[in-house]
């Protein structure tokens, strides 16, 4: 499964020196290839949720935000999960803000230029081949949400090498947060773990440091500040409270007003039989949709007259807090709402929504290069004075007509262009030797023409032999300039209408009162020429038998 090291390289076995992190603390090797912060059913680390979102009011939510800013986060999480889970518009931005990120280009550039760096970066490039990796940064995106998240890296030496097995991923609620700077993370442990507990917890619960080079810790931040504060979630939790009074409200008033109230009506004088048989045909009517009752008794059927405004009233206010948490987490309301205004309003938001999604890809290079390439190359090679580097990214965008057209200019100038640089730039591989390759056409022929040696009866795009005065060609030279100068002149009409009106309603009366013309007819006789001259040019290009 793990890719064999280059003959260039020798592992970085047990004999080397200990290795250390950034902040000098030893690596223990016989930890990183453990499990250490897998899930326990018995011991601190349950799979079992709590839903503190059941019955949420503005207190109790105040009091487990203090709880989380005092280093004890679990329930914070737990919400922050139920929010996902409950609010299908946080979920969707949310999700397409982690998916537009998680499926962006990898690229791997080495340390130096030399063949022992490019090694290791092509070493690298292998294992992000992976299909597991997209899924994998999508958990380790979930940051985004709650401003952190934990990936444990579990390393494997079958093959005497350090690689990584897989990345697994670790729920929030199974870390804590030192008391005393609020940001260093701390892994949740029984007294017995391997991990020693450094600091006493709740419920019997210890925590200890995280090892270096054992996981992915990645922080995305909404706001300045601690991790715990700083994740769209935080920012969405009292969003989503409040949307989910208006959508309670919204229910109860939808059950209540949403039929009409039946009314039974009986003459007097009617027995308590009667009266009980009314109220039964009236019960069920809502249920079953049917009911018999005596001729001499009567059913009302009463709406109520505010069934649509209040309705509107609550649509509207559901939707203001699904349009504020799309700015928080995609910036804009265009790409969720549609609401965006015009075309170049919406082509603003898309331009917000990029600014975004390059910030998080660049954030996601950096965690990456910390936490995991520098460690792999250490393990494996010994500390390096310079590491290979991974870039999430898009392809930058290039003018590729300005390119070329400035390279036909600048080149006979003397700009030096290498020879493979429009290759990359078009996206076209360089020939192998022997392959065939499209060569120029003659002069008065198509752009380019199809391999050399290829035979001509089987080459479409071979020129026709054609004399210099062939009446078709000079037609259909002819019709190009004339239709020009007609559409030109149909052009400049409605322009004239376009200028001097003030409204658009106006240019649609004023184009409607235009008839045609000299330019139209003239236009009408060139375009039927040119569908004639269109049959002939064709039929003229058809090789010979």
């Amino acid at each position: 499964m793990a890719n064999k090291l280059p003959v260039l390289y020798q592992p970085y076995t047990e004999t080397t020196p200990v290795l250390y992190d950034s902040f000098g603390v030893p690596i223990r090797r016989e930890v990183l290839t453990a499990e250490i912060a897998g899930p326990t059913i018995t011991g601190v680390r349950s799979p079992i949720s709590g839903y503190p979102g059941d019955g949420l009011n503005p207190r109790r939510l105040a009091n487990l935000l203090r709880e989380a800013d005092a280093g004890d986060p679990l329930r914070y999480f737990e919400l922050a999960e139920q929010i996902e889970e409950r609010d299908l518009h946080y979920t969707g931005v949310l999700a397409t803000r982690k998916r537009s990120v998680s499926q962006l280009e990898i690229r791997v550039d080495a340390a130096e230029d030399t063949p022992e760096a490019k090694a290791r970066a092509e070493l690298i490039t292998e294992w992000l081949k992976r299909d597991e990796l997209q899924g994998e940064i999508f958990d380790i995106l979930d940051a985004i949400g709650k401003g952190i998240s934990f990936t444990e890296i579990i390393w494997d030496t079958s093959e005497g090498q350090w690689m990584p097995l897989r990345l697994e991923r670790r729920d929030q609620r199974w870390f804590g947060f030192d008391r005393v700077d609020g940001v260093t993370p701390l892994l949740r442990v029984d007294t017995n773990s391997a991990v020693a507990p450094i600091e006493p917890g709740r419920n019997g619960a210890g925590y200890a440091t995280l090892p270096p080079f054992k996981f992915i810790t990645a922080v995305f931040r909404a706001k300045s500040g601690s991790p715990v504060r700083s994740g769209l979630a935080r920012l969405a939790t009292w969003s989503w409270m409040f949307k989910a009074y208006t959508l309670r409200d919204w229910a109860i008033f939808t059950q209540t007003f949403g039929q009409p109230v039946r009314v039974g009506k009986y003459p007097a004088g009617s027995s308590e039989a009667d009266k009980n048989t009314l109220f039964r045909a009236v019960s069920n009517i809502a249920a079953d949709c049917a009911a018999i009752i005596p001729e001499s008794m009567e059913i009302e059927f009463v709406e109520a007259a505010n069934v649509g405004a209040g309705t509107a009233l609550y649509k509207e206010r559901a939707d203001w807090f699904d349009q504020q948490v799309s700015k928080a987490v995609l910036g804009q309301t265009a790409t969720t709402d549609a609401i965006a205004g015009g075309h170049a309003v919406g082509k603003e938001h898309r331009a917000v929504q990029e600014d975004i999604e390059r910030a998080d890809a660049k954030a996601l290079s950096a965690i990456l290069n910390r936490d995991l390439i520098q460690p792999w190359e250490q393990l494996n090679f010994g500390p390096q004075r310079e590491y290979s580097r991974l870039h999430i990214g898009r392809a930058e965008d290039r003018d590729v007509q300005l390119t070329v057209s400035s390279a036909s200019t600048l080149v006979p100038m003397g700009l030096k262009v290498p020879a493979n640089y429009f290759n990359d730039l078009l996206g076209i591989p360089l020939p192998e030797d022997g392959a065939e390759v499209l060569t120029p056409a003659p002069p008065g022929s198509s752009s380019f023409a199809m391999p050399l040696g290829m035979p001509p009866a089987l080459n479409s795009a071979a020129p026709r032999s054609r004399n210099v005065h062939d009446p078709i060609a000079e037609l259909a030279d002819q019709a190009e300039r004339l239709c020009g100068a007609g559409a030109d002149a149909i052009i400049n009409q409605v322009r004239a209408v376009v200028e001097r009106c003030t409204s658009l309603q106006q240019v649609s009366d004023e184009l409607k009162k235009l008839k045609p013309g000299i330019a139209e007819k003239n236009l009408a006789g060139l375009m039927r020429m040119a569908r004639v001259v269109a049959n002939l040019s064709g039929r003229a290009s058809i090789p010979d038998a």
